[in-house]
């Protein structure tokens, strides 16, 4: 996978490691005890881990440390905000490069497995009642997610879209949306009252099919809905999203920002490469 690149990895490190604290000082007068794991091996054990969605004790083999280490050093990260921070400086850094196209934007929803529960899911009404969660993204039109939430996997989509706009109004971002696209899952009069309510008047819903209606493409427009899909493809390639171990929404949500930031570090080097293909 293209985010186990060193090209990739080196970029997003070098961003990641600007916002982490400085290493504690060896206190110990004999300096005999175990030295300290590295932080960058920490990194990429943590991110082996997302995208083969391995255990902790098999990516702690790949950081030279135990799996009580790398979960927290993550904690130790995730109060500090670099996870989120690092997702921030790489959207920024894709706007200024090559430019958040926010003339067609998308949102859908995507059911994940959860098979150890926790925090955050509940039973997959797709999967035969098994415990999952999901997400619902929000994404520009070649794809670059902007903005999104997670829930358990009985959540109706309907009931995520306000967040997901709220949070793509976070990054300020939703008063540039020039129509959005939505599948028959919303159509509903209150999806069409919260986007309103939202700002948005341009609204693309496909239609939901009638009792004896027939299937055409103009009463079921189906809008410009590709790009998200793959947008959701792209996420389920990484192992740990696609059968989540983890056991709190936070956790969820840090491996999500950290998955998008490798996504926006990818396109960016696949559009410095573009001459060279």
């Amino acid at each position: 996978m293209q985010a186990l690149d060193k090209r990739v990895l080196d970029a997003t490190w070098t961003a990641f490691s600007a916002r982490l604290p400085p290493p504690p000082k060896d206190q110990h007068p004999l300096h005999c005890h175990r030295p300290r794991i590295p932080d960058r091996d920490c990194f990429e054990a943590i991110v082996f881990r997302l995208v083969t969605g391995c255990s902790w004790s098999t990516a702690g083999y790949l950081g030279k440390g135990s799996a009580t280490t790398l979960r927290s050093r993550r904690d130790l990260w995730l109060e500090f905000g670099a996870f989120d921070a690092t997702f921030e400086e790489a959207l920024l850094g894709y706007d200024r490069i090559i430019g958040l196209d926010l003339s067609e934007v998308a949102i859908d929803g995507s059911l994940q497995k959860a098979p150890c529960g926790g925090q955050g899911t509940d039973p997959n009404p797709t999967d035969r009642g098994k415990v999952g969660w999901k997400w619902s993204i929000a994404t520009e039109h070649q794809g670059v997610p902007i903005g999104w939430p997670i829930d358990a996997a009985n959540r109706n989509d309907c009931l995520l879209l306000p967040p997901t706009l709220d949070a793509v109004a976070q990054r300020g971002l939703l008063l540039d949306i020039e129509t959005l696209h939505l599948d028959r899952g919303y159509d509903d009069q209150i999806v069409r009252g919260v986007c309103a309510g939202h700002g948005l008047t341009d609204v693309v819903i496909s239609l939901k099919r009638k009792k004896g209606q027939a299937t055409t493409r103009k009463l079921l427009p189906m809008g410009e809905r590709w790009p998200v899909e793959r947008t959701n493809s792209w996420f389920t390639n990484f192992g740990l999203l696609r059968r989540s171990t983890d056991r709190r929404t936070l956790h969820r949500l840090t491996m999500m920002a950290l998955a998008a930031t490798l996504i926006l570090v990818v396109k960016l080097f696949l559009w410095a490469d573009r001459w060279n293909r």
